[in-house]
């Protein structure tokens, strides 16, 4: 496959991209920092220097044509302030959707987070504002990028991150109870949910007892 990763210098991304390219796949990172083209490059990524804050659609569409499938796995980062959040976790999420229509790439993985559902009724309570603001512009970008035909969409939301080793073990479900799982783990579910076309699904992911492939294959 061809996959085109955006916010390709993550942590969950980096794993992501050395997975795929690990096995063959070819993989292409967006990035918008040049001084992390190497990076990149020592993981088997190619990368491609893009502002997503900034890029037209039709500039991003040049990148995406023809890949099998795009991930969305950037993020305005915990330092940010309320303003990128919506610059970054929704808009360049949609500009994503919006690019990948245009370049006819039909499947799309958004790396959202638990707790987006506390944003649908407003402000969540008890939340640190920057974060609640985080959390309605992940909701928003699931709400406008699922629903579209032409893109098959999943959405992956994981628990709290770690940087424990993975187990390879998973719990995978629509609702699972708030927990944290290693971030080894959720690039090799974001592995796994490519490779099976979940399309449609919206599920949590916190570590667990159940092997990836088997959770992965029980997702509906």
């Amino acid at each position: 496959m061809r996959i085109v990763i955006a916010g390709a210098h993550g942590q969950i991304a980096r794993r992501l991209g050395r997975l795929l390219s690990g096995r063959g796949d070819t993989v292409v990172g967006l990035v918008r920092n040049p001084d992390h083209t190497a990076d990149l490059e020592s993981d088997g990524v190619d990368p491609a220097v893009l502002d997503l804050e900034s890029a037209t659609v039709e500039e991003l569409a040049e990148v995406l044509h023809g890949a099998d499938a795009v991930v969305f796995a950037a993020g305005a980062g915990p330092g940010s302030g309320e303003a990128r959040k919506h610059t970054v976790d929704h808009g360049a999420a949609v500009l994503l959707a919006d690019a990948a229509e245009q370049a006819g790439v039909g499947r799309y993985v958004l790396v959202s987070s638990m707790g987006v559902e506390q944003a649908r009724e407003g402000t969540p309570q008890g939340v640190d504002p920057v974060m609640a603001v985080y959390l309605q512009a992940k909701l928003r970008a699931e709400d406008e990028i699922l629903p579209r035909e032409a893109l098959a969409t999943t959405i992956l939301r994981p628990g709290g991150l770690t940087d424990e080793p993975g187990t390879g073990r998973v719990l995978l479900a629509r609702s699972t109870g708030y927990g944290n799982v290693p971030r080894d783990d959720v690039a090799a579910v974001l592995v796994a949910l490519l490779d099976a076309r979940r399309d449609g699904a919206v599920v949590e992911l916190v570590a667990g007892d159940t092997p990836i492939d088997e959770a992965v294959a029980n997702v509906t």
